[in-house]
């Protein structure tokens, strides 16, 4: 969206004639515009992938806590029953 914006932005004022007529100030402030907005899309971009990313990483903690809670508990070598033993008097 940002270069489509660009593109079109550079394509109408080379179009224009009084493309030649822009004194210095002018042409300036057109550029800082651009680069005002090339910044805000960049700064969107950087914190969205922050975001993405923290989130990620919450998501492997939950995980490796949900596993923790089962460590050491297999049903290898344990039998099905277990039989209980009887005291007698």
């Amino acid at each position: 969206m940002g270069t489509r914006l660009l593109l079109a932005a550079v394509l109408l004022l080379l179009r224009t004639p009084a493309t030649g007529a822009l004194m210095e100030p002018e042409l300036c402030y057109i550029l800082d515009a651009i680069l005002f907005l090339y910044g805000i899309i960049l700064t969107v971009l950087y914190c969205r992938l922050k975001f993405l990313s923290h989130r990620a990483s919450l998501r492997v903690a939950d995980k490796e806590k949900e596993e923790a809670i089962y460590t050491g508990l297999s049903g290898e070598g344990q039998e099905m029953y277990e039989t209980l033993q009887t005291k007698r008097p």
